[in-house]
Formats: C-alpha cells, structure tokens, sequence
C-alpha cells in the first residue's frame, strides 16, 4: 500500500525477505515524481535495501498484521529514508548495539575512515562468527547518509538514513 502526503511517500512492507524485491519500482516512481536525478539511486537504493534487511531481521513481528513502514521524503536538497518496524521488550540489547555503532560510525571524521575500520575487524573473523555487522557502515560511507534512530511511543523503532543531493 501507498500513501503520499505532501513531498513524502509511505509504503506497507510484509517483514519478508521477498518485500525487497519491491524496493526497485518505489525508489523508480519516487526518484520520478521527484524529479530526482539517477545519478543518486544506486546509494539511495542500497541505503532502503540495508535498513529494510535490518528490519526484518531485527524487528519483532509477533501478530499477523504487523508491517515494516518505509517513508520517503524529498527535503529540498536531500532525501529522508525512514523504515519503521515494531520491537519487543527484549530488543534492549539490540537498541544499545545500535546506538553504539551509530555513535562508533560518528566519531570518525569521514565515514571511509569507519568502512576500512570495520572491513579490517570482518576480514579477521571466521564464516562461523556470524553477521559482519557492514550494513549501517555501508550506509554511511557507500550510501553517503547520515543515520539516526529512536522508538516511539507505541515501541516503533525508526532507523532515519539523510542523505544530501
């Protein structure tokens, strides 16, 4: 489902990993009635995938009706991604790894200096150790974004990334 409201673009996700193949046709309609030149989609198309992958692995959809909520909006010069999706009581640890690798990514002063940081800490795991933990860090240095994140009162977790055109 869609909705438009002003500049900004809503769209319902099932939390499967089939919704991305959704991703494509959103980000073609909106760059479009945007006016938006294609020179920006590759990064805004890897910024959505990477923060609806993190949402339905990380989101807690325990009714049937639960949604992952993606907004876009067009803000003059730059573009809000914004993917909401519910969280359970137990998702405390996950909001804290979060946080912390948001402030992590921050506190370098180019978010390259971050991606090779953290490619360096990947290359010496083992298959076996399981996620890379890249995404966020992708999405601020390949996707050229700034992320932010907090819940809302009805415990949503909103993953913001800006990007500026």
């Amino acid at each position: 489902m869609k909705i438009m409201e002003n500049q900004s673009t809503y769209y319902e996700l099932e939390p499967s990993w089939d919704e991305l193949d959704k991703i494509a046709p959103i980000l073609e309609s909106f760059f479009s009635k945007n006016s938006i030149s294609s020179e920006h989609y590759d990064p805004i198309y890897m910024v959505t995938t990477e923060l609806v992958e993190n949402s339905i692995k990380y989101g807690s959809f325990h009714k049937n009706n639960q949604k992952i909520f993606l907004s876009l909006k067009n803000k003059k010069n730059r573009i809000v991604i914004e993917v909401k999706n519910p969280i359970s009581e137990k998702s405390v640890s996950h909001l804290s790894k979060l946080d912390s690798k948001i402030q992590w990514i921050r506190g370098f002063q180019n978010p390259f200096e971050a991606y090779v940081e953290r490619l360096r800490e990947v290359s010496s795991k083992t298959l076996e150790e399981g996620e890379s933990g890249l995404g966020l860090v992708r999405i601020a240095y390949e996707g050229q974004s700034i992320l932010d994140f907090y819940v809302d009162e009805e415990n949503n977790l909103i993953v913001t990334a800006e990007y500026v055109l």
